[in-house]
């Protein structure tokens, strides 16, 4: 159990069965009556955001997360395949599950799987990764820095919008969180 006066961003909480995160918190001490915590909390497994008022002081079920690291071997099907980086024992996970940054997954990369119990809530992949961009227009002699941007599909598959100048061939760095082209490798 946490109190409500122990919120901070990042703390994890149970509520109705499921797992939120908290993003905001305001603890609010009026003239007249007593004190409130007014939170924002977003539920992990949906994504879904609300924002939720508790009485100071108030406990709630925190929640008991388990965070592994695991490398991506390699995909079978719809399944991609993971090793656990302690145990060495395999396991499964399905593009749902990964959610909308399977896009930057490669074979070889280390991931934080985060778990709820039996259930996996989030995985985690490096704030930015490497990737070859394996189509795109060409860049032009006078194309800057500071121009425009162009669509570039790299390894994975993912589109990511990169300057003017870079080619294909190229290896670049995309920041995962964002979707973002940091630079060139």
């Amino acid at each position: 159990m946490i109190s409500s006066n122990d919120f901070r961003p990042g703390v994890s909480i149970v509520l109705d069965g499921s797992v939120w995160r908290v993003i905001e918190f305001l603890h609010v001490k009026p003239g007249k009556g007593s004190a409130f915590v007014r939170t924002k909390l977003k539920n992990v497994q949906n994504g879904s955001v609300v924002e939720k008022t508790f009485r100071a002081g108030e406990t709630v079920p925190q929640a008991t997360l388990e965070k592994s690291t695991m490398q991506h071997t390699y995909k079978e099907g719809e399944e991609f395949v993971f090793m656990d980086m302690e145990t060495y024992e395999e396991g499964r996970l399905s593009a749902t599950q990964i959610g909308d940054r399977v896009k930057y997954l490669k074979e070889g990369m280390e991931v934080n799987v985060i778990r709820w119990g039996e259930q996996v809530l989030e995985v985690e992949l490096p704030n930015s990764v490497v990737l070859e961009i394996i189509q795109t227009d060409p860049g032009v002699k006078g194309d800057t820095a500071t121009g425009g941007t162009k669509p570039a599909i790299v390894e994975t598959g993912a589109t990511i919008m990169v300057p003017l100048f870079v080619s294909q061939g190229e290896r670049i760095k995309i920041d995962t969180r964002e979707d973002k082209y940091l630079g060139r490798e």
